[in-house]
C-alpha cells in the first residue's frame, strides 16, 4: 500500500530538477535552479554533503504546498476542516463536487480532498524518513549537526501524523523508506506515541537552531505536544480515556514552557496575523510561507475570487448571522470578516450581503495592477500553530483537569482583553452587552462553553473547526443545532461517520490490509461511537 502510494508520488523526489529553496519561503526561483535532474541521481549516493541533506529536508517542507489548490495547506486544511462546520458552505462559484461533498457532509472515499490529504502527508512522511536514515548513516558528518537534522525531519514526521491520526484515526506508522508495502493500520494510540516520540525529540533542537516561524524549532516542538496530549486527552482510545489527567497536565506544562519562554505574544492589532507585510510576527509559532506568484494560498482565491460583488465565491459563510451576531466591539469580528470592505476602483466601500471571509484578503495588494483581486491573499502564510491557541490550550487543559482555575482565567482573559482592545484608539473596551470583559466565578461546565465561543471566534476560517468539533464529541449535535435552515443537505447528512474522513478508495485497491472506516461502507446506527459523541 505505501510503498506503492512512495512509489507513485515519490518520483516526484527523484524525477523533479534539484530546488534551492530559501530557507524563510520554501519556495524558488528561477535563479535557485540547480539544473542536475534528481532522476539521473541514485539516492543512495546524494546524501554527500550538507547541501545535499538540506535540499533533501526542503523537500520534506515542499511537501505542504503542492498540488496547488488540492495542496494541504494550500486549501486543503480549510476545505476539510471548515466546510465540514455549521458556518461556511461552498458558494454558487463552486463546480467541485469534491467540494459540495465537503460542504454537505457527503464526503466519499473517492473525494479528491481525501486522496490527496493521504498521499502529500505520507509522502511528506516518506521523505523525513529518508532524511532520517540517511543522515543516521552519515559517518562523515559531526554528532551535533546529524542530530539536527534527524530532529528537525522529525518534527516534520511528527505534524504528518497528528494530521492524519485526526483526520483518518489509526494509519499504518511507516518509519523506514519501503517498509510499508501491505502495512496495517496502527491503533490511535500507537500513532499518537509515535508523534509524541517524534516532537520530543524535535524538543532537543537547539534554540538558536533558527529564527524562522516557516522552520521546525524547540519550542514549536512544545507547542504542538501541548496540543497532541490535549487532543490524545479527549479521544476515546484506551490510554486517552484511561491517563486522560496525565495528558492533561502534559498539555498544560508544555503550553507553560511556551509561555515561559517570553519568546511569543499576542499582537494588539487581531488581522495583523494574517498581513502580508507582518509575516513572522510575535504570535506566530509555526507557519506555512507562501507566495502567490510561486505556492499561492489558494484560499485567499477562494474566499475573494468574485471581488466587490454580491457573487458566491468558492468559500462563503453559511449566512449573515455570523457577523450580525458578533459583538462590534470585539475586534475579531472585523478581523474575520468583511461585511463591506475599500473598492479601489470606485473609491467607496461594498457592503456584501454575506461577508467575506477577511483574514485571507490582502487589502495591500488588491489594488496593486499587477495583482488581480481574486489573487489577493494567496501571498498569505497559514499558520499552524500560533500563540493564542497556546492560551486557548492551557485554559481548557486546566479547567477539564481542575476546574475553573486563576491560571485557567488568566489564559482565556488575555484573549480577550485583546479581543476588545482598540488598536486605533489605543483603548480597552468592554462588551456591548454590559457583561464583564474578564471571566469570573463560572462552574467547570460554564468556563466549557466560554472557552469553545472564545475558540470559535479566534480561530474562523484557520482549519481548525471541525477539528474542535470531533476532540469535543459534539459535531452532529453542534451541526444540528447551529446550522442555518437554508442548508438542508448539511442537515440531512451529517452523522457519526462524519467524526472521520473515508479512506481514499484506491488505497484500500492497493493494500488489502487496510480497513475502512465506520459509516462509509453504508453501516448505520452508531457504530463505534458511544453515548459521549453526540
Amino acid at each position: 500500500m505505501i510503498t506503492k502510494i512512495y512509489n507513485k508520488v515519490a518520483r516526484r523526489v527523484f524525477s523533479l530538477l534539484l530546488l534551492s529553496f530559501t530557507p524563510s519561503l520554501l519556495f524558488v526561483s528561477c535563479a535557485d535552479l540547480d539544473q542536475t535532474s534528481i532522476s539521473s541521481i541514485d539516492k543512495d549516493n546524494f546524501y554527500q554533503s550538507r547541501e545535499d541533506i538540506q535540499t533533501a529536508i526542503n523537500g520534506i517542507y515542499q511537501e505542504f504546498t503542492v498540488d496547488g489548490f488540492y495542496g494541504m495547506f494550500n486549501n486543503q486544511s480549510v476545505y476539510i476542516n471548515d466546510l465540514q462546520t455549521d458556518y461556511v458552505k461552498a458558494g454558487a462559484q463552486t463546480n467541485s463536487a469534491h467540494i459540495r461533498e465537503l460542504s454537505n457532509f457527503a464526503v466519499q472515499p473517492t473525494n479528491l480532498f481525501v486522496g490527496y490529504a493521504w498521499e502529500e502527508h505520507f509522502t511528506a512522511i516518506n521523505r523525513a524518513n529518508v532524511v532520517i536514515d540517511k543522515v543516521s548513516d552519515a559517518a562523515w558528518l559531526d554528532e551535533q549537526s546529524k542530530q539536527n537534522y534527524i530532529n528537525e525531519a522529525r518534527f516534520l514526521r511528527a505534524l504528518m501524523y497528528f494530521n492524519l491520526v485526526r483526520y483518518f484515526g489509526g494509519v499504518p506508522i511507516v518509519l523506514h523508506d519501503g517498509d510499508g508495502e501491505g502495512a496495517p493500520r496502527n491503533s490511535v494510540d500507537e500513532v499518537y506515541e509515535q508523534i509524541v516520540s517524534d516532537f520530543t525529540a524535535a524538543e532537543s533542537l537547539p534554540a538558536g537552531f533558527t529564527t524562522l516561524d516557516s522552520k521546525a524549532s524547540s519550542l514549536a516542538a512544545s507547542a504542538l505536544l501541548s496540543k497532541v496530549y490535549l487532543t490524545w486527552a479527549q479521544t476515546s482510545s484506551e490510554k486517552g480515556k484511561a491517563n486522560q489527567s496525565v495528558y492533561y497536565q502534559k498539555a498544560i506544562d508544555y503550553a507553560q514552557k511556551v509561555i515561559d519562554s517570553g519568546k511569543y505574544r499576542l499582537l494588539d492589532k487581531f488581522i495583523d496575523n494574517w498581513s502580508v507585510d507582518k509575516k513572522n510576527g510575535p504570535e506566530h509559532i509555526f507557519s506555512i510561507e507562501h507566495d502567490r506568484t510561486v505556492n499561492g494560498n489558494i484560499t485567499g482565491h477562494c474566499t475573494f475570487a468574485t471581488n466587490w460583488s454580491d457573487a458566491e465565491p468558492v468559500l462563503l459563510a453559511t449566512s449573515d448571522r455570523y457577523y450580525e451576531e458578533s459583538d462590534g466591539k470585539d475586534q475579531r469580528r472585523d478581523g474575520s470578516w468583511a461585511k463591506r470592505i475599500f473598492n479601489p476602483n470606485t473609491g467607496t466601500d461594498f457592503v456584501f450581503t454575506v461577508p467575506r471571509f477577511r483574514k485571507y484578503i490582502d487589502s495591500l495588494n488588491y489594488a496593486n495592477p499587477a495583482s488581480t483581486g481574486n489573487a489577493a491573499g494567496q501571498s498569505t502564510n497559514t499558520t499552524v500553530i500560533r500563540y493564542a491557541e497556546i492560551l486557548l490550550i492551557k485554559a481548557e487543559a486546566e479547567n477539564e483537569l481542575n476546574g475553573p482555575t486563576a491560571a485557567a482565567y488568566d489564559a482565556i482573559n488575555q484573549i480577550r482583553r485583546r479581543a476588545y482592545w482598540s488598536p486605533y484608539l489605543n483603548i480597552q473596551n468592554t462588551p456591548s452587552d454590559g457583561s464583564d470583559l474578564e471571566l469570573s466565578g463560572l462552574s467547570k461546565e460554564e468556563f466549557r462553553e466560554k472557552l469553545r465561543e472564545e475558540r470559535r471566534l479566534e480561530f474562523i476560517l484557520e482549519g481548525q473547526r471541525w477539528f474542535d468539533l470531533i476532540r469535543w464529541h459534539i459535531l452532529v449535535k453542534y451541526v444540528k443545532e447551529n446550522t442555518p435552515a437554508s442548508e438542508t443537505l448539511k442537515l440531512q447528512n451529517v452523522s457519526k461517520r462524519n467524526y472521520l474522513l473515508p479512506l481514499p478508495q484506491d488505497q484500500l485497491i492497493l493494500n488489502p490490509n487496510l480497513t475502512q472506516n465506520w459509516g462509509y461502507s453504508g453501516e448505520t446506527g452508531d457504530g463505534p461511537y458511544d453515548a459521549t459523541f453526540e
